[in-house]
């Protein structure tokens, strides 16, 4: 496989996370929307602290950039949310700046380049080309998540802030989910 393709995928996923959070305030980013307490800054921070450890320590590398700590045993979720003391625009720039050195790592290794994942056990020697699928995989389900959440959020939609591909029907949104709840009403 092409690093440039894989790269390109993952980059394409990071982005769309990012957007689906731009423009929000923090109490709507930080918002816990789903049962669970899943929120838009909470699913960037999550990315770009796999992202972190998956191209540094994964690797043997240090990416020199510090992100936030979490005690795994305290507090297994804690980095799905932002504490008091973090702010949506923090995470935004930390996930660019992993980004950031993500590029740099995958252009200058090549993808058979040996790596360990400590927290998969004994499955855990892998390589970069694998690692990159791996991520980009999990990034892209999170971006996923994204796209619903911030549906939620203000009916915002789509692929990427300049192309929606979303058609919308000619009776408009509203009227589209009444006719579709009409339908599924139907299935007692």
């Amino acid at each position: 496989m092409d690093t440039d393709v894989l790269l390109r995928y993952l980059t394409a996923a990071r982005t769309s996370l990012i957007w689906k959070v731009e423009g929000l305030s923090e109490r709507e980013a930080r918002w816990p929307r789903t049962r669970t307490g899943t929120s838009l800054a909470g699913l960037v921070k999550h990315c770009a602290l796999v992202e972190h450890g998956y191209f540094g320590e994964v690797l043997g590398r240090d990416p020199g950039i510090e992100v936030p700590g979490f005690g795994h045993d305290d507090d297994p979720n804690a980095d799905l949310y932002l504490t008091e003391d973090e702010t949506v625009g923090d995470i935004i720039a930390l996930y660019r700046r992993v980004g950031d050195y993500v590029t740099k790592t995958v252009r200058e290794l090549p993808l058979d380049t040996p790596g360990h994942v400590p927290w998969w056990g004994p499955r855990g020697e892998t390589t970069l080309g694998a690692l990159l699928v791996h991520v980009t995989y999990d990034v892209s389900r999170h971006a996923g998540q994204a796209d619903i959440l911030r549906e939620l959020a203000d009916c915002t939609v789509g692929l990427t802030q300049v192309n929606d591909n979303l058609g919308v029907p000619p009776e408009g949104w509203d009227a589209q989910r009444a006719r579709l709840e009409d339908v599924a009403g139907r299935f007692r």
